[in-house]
């Protein structure tokens, strides 16, 4: 009997991606409208990807099936 593979959840395939030591790289929340009232400063430092909390890291590496 073959092994059920897990499926890709893949509204999570779009938002993150797998580093090269594993670790889950995220982009960062804030910056998709209402610019008028952010910082130039604010808006770029939001251009950033970041890593996800080591909390987090466990849930969506299951949602992405890795």
């Amino acid at each position: 009997m073959a092994k059920v593979k897990m499926k890709t959840n893949r509204s999570a395939a779009k938002r993150f991606r797998l580093t090269g030591s594993g670790k889950v790289k995220r982009g960062k929340a804030y910056h998709g409208h209402l610019f008028t009232g952010k910082s130039a400063k604010r808006k770029r430092n939001l251009r950033q990807s970041t890593l996800v909390a080591p909390a987090d890291e466990g849930r969506v590496k299951k949602m992405l099936g890795s």
